[in-house]
């Protein structure tokens, strides 16, 4: 069994900070002791690596991603082999994915077609939600027998009519299931109805750039579907979980259930942290690049996010990693915004975009770590075998550099997709060795990974809920 130290980094968790040196034995975290006592100092090590004036942190969780989604006659750029590759680049040891329900099709049919797309793929661990696109007496039972083989959430969607949409009938009907077998729903909160409305006004008028993309997902569409999403499940008496949160008035909305006291929850990502829509104005076609639902939102929006995140009205940051190349996928929706398919590239970059919030004085190191590793792992049933360093955890371990400066870019990125929607920032902090269960799979800036190295992770409930 082999067996590595990490020694003379600052360990970094959600709760604590602490110089100690990390045994990693059989692909488990084995023990922690403080640098330089006797008991770090007895350890033998078939690898030593040293972190000295590095961070030592978990191994990221995103909770968030779309590997190779079938979207608007098209697939998301990134399979699970590449896309996993650069979540490993990127410090991220675990993602959870979404298996989609095809109208008409059993949930069971659309979860074996994901778990055969990733399985034998995949660089880092991966576990699945469930989208329910077809609420049914059948759908609802097999819920049940999902839940108890390990997928405990449920996705559902307010937004997309004739894809994903699900009328408030169905939605509550899939909350009060959940309710019963301790499954967590996820919400797409967005009035679709409505914005289907205002898009073909705004192509009527000839309004067909990206920027009308935002102009017509209006945040008072955000907030109030949110805000029946809330209603729905109190009724229900089910959790909620409200993915992508986009604005303002929809970190309200979470924050006035949560003190309440429902178990009310709330994501958010960070191109809405980082950019706006600024970005989808750019000029020519460039704006394509940032077309994702929810949409970017102005600037001044990001202040109650960061502020969500601090005061823990919003627990977590995914990407809602969905990437379009530019050419031949955005390029699609030339001339009708509404043709370009939604989604953005991030399941590399989250980590280090996160640790610029630390830099930059929006977060601590603490809450970096909680709402990137700790605060995913819980809500979604892999805590503490993910999101942090302790004894009997998954030896998923970065060792990151909080003072190398890099510049994002897709001459340099890792996703299989022809831009970066961060293309020219420099960032400071850059991961330097990344472990996966004990297994080095970038070591000092080279990948050594493996496709199947990564397995799937059953997940028990959700652990915010007594």
């Amino acid at each position: 069994m082999s067996r590595t130290v990490i020694h003379g980094g600052l360990v970094i968790t959600a709760s604590d900070e602490i110089h100690a040196d990390v045994l990693v034995e059989g692909g488990r975290i084995a023990a922690l002791a403080a640098h330089g006592t006797d008991a770090a100092e007895s350890w033998s090590a078939d690898r030593r690596i040293d972190a000295t004036g590095r961070y030592v942190i978990p191994g990221g969780v995103d909770a968030h991603t779309h590997m190779e989604m079938p979207f608007g006659g098209t697939y998301a750029a990134d399979t699970f082999e590449t896309g996993t590759r650069a979540a490993a680049w990127g410090g991220t040891t675990t993602i959870v994915d979404f298996a989609i329900q095809s109208v008409g099709r059993s949930l069971r049919e659309g979860l074996d077609a994901w778990y055969a797309k990733a399985d034998g793929n995949c660089a880092v661990d991966y576990a699945f939600h469930m989208i329910l696109a077809d609420v049914n007496p059948s759908s609802l039972k097999e819920m049940d027998h999902l839940v108890s083989e390990g997928i405990t959430s449920f996705k559902l969607f307010m937004a997309y009519p004739g894809v994903f949409y699900s009328d408030d009938g169905r939605i509550l009907r899939a909350m009060q299931r959940a309710a019963g077998n301790g499954g967590l729903i996820m919400m797409h909160a967005e009035n679709g109805i409505a914005i289907d409305v205002l898009v073909e006004q705004a192509l009527a008028e000839g309004r067909t750039d990206p920027r009308y993309h935002g102009d017509v997902r209006k945040v008072a569409l955000e907030a109030e579907a949110t805000h029946r999403a809330v209603q729905l499940a109190r009724v229900a008496g089910a959790p909620l979980y409200v993915v992508h949160v986009s604005a303002d008035e929809a970190v309200e909305e979470i924050a006035a259930a949560r003190h309440r006291g429902l178990p009310v929850f709330g994501e958010t990502c960070p191109q809405y942290l980082f950019l706006s829509t600024d970005n989808l104005a750019e000029p020519g076609f460039e704006g394509a690049k940032y077309v994702c639902s929810t949409p970017l939102r102005p600037r001044e929006h990001q202040e109650a996010l960061w502020r969500g995140l601090r005061n823990d009205e919003l627990q977590v940051v995914s990407t809602d990693h969905c990437p379009f190349c530019f050419s031949g996928q955005k390029e699609m929706g030339r001339g009708d915004f509404s043709k370009i398919p939604n989604g953005m590239p991030g399941v590399e970059h989250r980590m280090d975009l996160l640790h610029q919030a630390v830099v930059d004085g929006h977060i601590t190191r603490r809450r970096w770590i909680e709402i990137a590793c700790a605060s995913p792992a819980r809500m979604f049933g892999l805590y503490p075998r993910k999101g942090t360093i302790a004894p009997g955890a998954d030896a998923d371990v970065v060792v990151y550099d909080p003072n190398a400066t890099q510049v994002l870019s897709a001459e340099t990125h890792h996703m299989n997709v022809d831009y970066s929607a961060y293309e020219g920032r420099t960032v400071t902090g850059r991961v330097e060795t990344v472990m996966s269960r004990g297994e080095v799979v970038v070591d000092r800036g080279t990948y050594t990974g493996r496709a199947g190295h990564g397995t799937f992770v059953p997940r028990s409930t959700c652990q915010y809920l007594g």
